[in-house]
């Protein structure tokens, strides 16, 4: 690895104290302005769950409109990532970033505006599609402003905003919905279309004027901080793994195996947010704001066991088992709601149960993923991922509405989901231990070119 120099004008010893100083400037100059934009997203995505209780009788949609509609958003979130990551190397982040959230916001309020589901579809595929982009973008955003070596917290800080977010939207959305019912013009849903939607659009005016292109057209940082951060990312490039082929990510069985397990957890995880309201109103809640508080529940436990699984597998060493068992708990979870009718308690305990656990094992699979995704087929192995991932978002919701629709109820469509993160648990144990992969590596390190599968 190529070494970093000193810090300019500062002995070697005092390196530690000029970068912690320098990346505590650059933590609270960049990442509250990113957190909040990531909390509204977050809002954006979800609170069509909220806007159901009310929504579907007004416009007289079926449980199954509702889910496919749902669902419809991560098919424009697949298919538009890529390009919209494109256009932003092109643009650049913070006209492309706030470009996404100025569109995310224009059609969440349009929302409000529909009445058949041909524009139901429509508006969630096309809010979907705006959406596309957005953490990856600020993924690469960071990368320019963090070494390697403090990517691993930065992201990590940012991603909390989806927890942050999720116990947002439930109090604030409740107390919308209970504060607008009467109120005129608009229903109390398109109420909530129209005040949580708007946040986004002048969030986006505010990066676009806020947020820095680049640490060169940064006049907080000195030039010592700038020079510094220059080295230190340069010597990240310096020693960057070689392009990736997706060719390479299709011909790696394990690739498709941790896209399968991601997405278990995905249809776990959909098939909860977006129906947590109702199984919350079918207990015998009726006001939108207790529900709100209540829906709050399953994201403060996500947000507590994130780090609590994160820690344990690190100090173990272990991923495999920490995702199967995450997986099998979440399962359980799934199956106690069942019991909703005959113990309420029950029913909303289980959802807290399988989204802490289904959401606090997602992050494990992505460090798996940086495992057994290597080298030249890692960046094509992890959209690869991501994008079988997004599948279960497709379908947990949809499945959800089905089984509503057939069935009278969700039970059967909440065992179905169950029964899948069981299999996605026992999928992963497929995947070889470390130490059989160290041996795989290292035949393959003394293997000639030509002889390497």
């Amino acid at each position: 690895m190529t070494p970093v120099p000193s810090a300019v004008g500062l002995p070697a010893d005092a390196d530690a104290v000029f970068d912690a100083r320098l990346f505590r400037k650059i933590t609270w100059r960049l990442m509250p302005l990113l957190f909040a934009s990531y909390v509204i997203a977050y809002v954006d995505r979800i609170n069509i769950g909220f806007a159901k209780l009310q929504m579907l009788d007004d416009l007289g949609f079926s449980a199954t409109v509702y889910g496919l509609g749902s669902g419809v958003f991560f098919l424009g979130f697949i298919l538009f990532e890529v390009p919209s990551n494109l256009l932003l190397y092109r643009v650049g982040a913070r006209r492309w970033i706030a470009r996404i959230m100025v569109t995310w916001g224009v059609i969440s309020v349009a929302t409000l505006y529909v009445t058949t589901p041909a524009a139901f579809y429509a508006i969630r595929f096309l809010l979907g599609a705006a959406e596309a982009g957005f953490l990856p973008g600020v993924v690469y955003y960071l990368t320019q402003w963090y070494p390697q070596r403090r990517h691993g917290r930065a992201i990590a800080l940012l991603i909390t905003a989806a927890a942050v977010g999720g116990i947002v939207v439930g109090p604030l959305s409740g107390w919308m919905m209970d504060t607008f019912i009467d109120v005129a013009p608009l229903r109390n849903w398109q109420w909530l279309f129209l005040l949580q939607g708007a946040p986004a659009v002048l969030m986006g005016v505010v990066v676009w004027c806020l947020l820095e292109e680049a640490p060169r057209t940064a006049k907080w940082l000195t030039d010592a901080e700038r020079q510094r951060l220059a080295t230190l990312i340069g010597a990240d490039r310096q020693t960057s793994a070689q392009r990736a082929h997706l060719r390479d990510a299709f011909a790696q069985g394990r690739v498709w195996l941790l896209g399968l397990v991601l997405a278990c957890l995905n249809l776990g995880i959909y098939a909860v947010v977006f129906w947590t309201p109702t199984i919350i109103h079918q207990t015998g809640v009726t006001s939108y704001r207790t529900i709100g508080l209540i829906s709050a529940l399953p994201y403060l436990a996500s947000a507590i066991a994130m780090p609590l699984i994160g820690r344990s597998s690190d100090l173990l060493a272990e991923r495999r088992w920490h995702i199967a068992g995450a997986s099998l708990a979440g399962a359980a979870g799934l199956v106690l709601t069942l019991s909703a009718s005959a113990h309420p308690t029950w029913a909303i305990a289980g959802v807290t149960l399988a989204t802490a656990a289904f959401i606090g094992a997602t992050p494990l699979v992505w460090a798996l993923a940086s495992v057994f995704v290597r080298e030249r087929a890692a960046a094509a192995g992890l959209a690869l991922i991501n994008a079988l991932a997004a599948l279960g978002g497709v379908f947990g919701p949809y499945l959800m509405g089905l089984g509503q629709d057939l069935m009278g109820n969700t039970q059967m469509a909440l065992f179905g989901v169950a029964m899948l993160a069981v299999a996605g648990g026992l999928l992963v144990l497929v995947l070889p231990t470390p130490r059989r992969l160290a041996a795989e590596h290292a035949a393959m390190a003394a293997a000639g070119p030509g002889e390497r599968p």
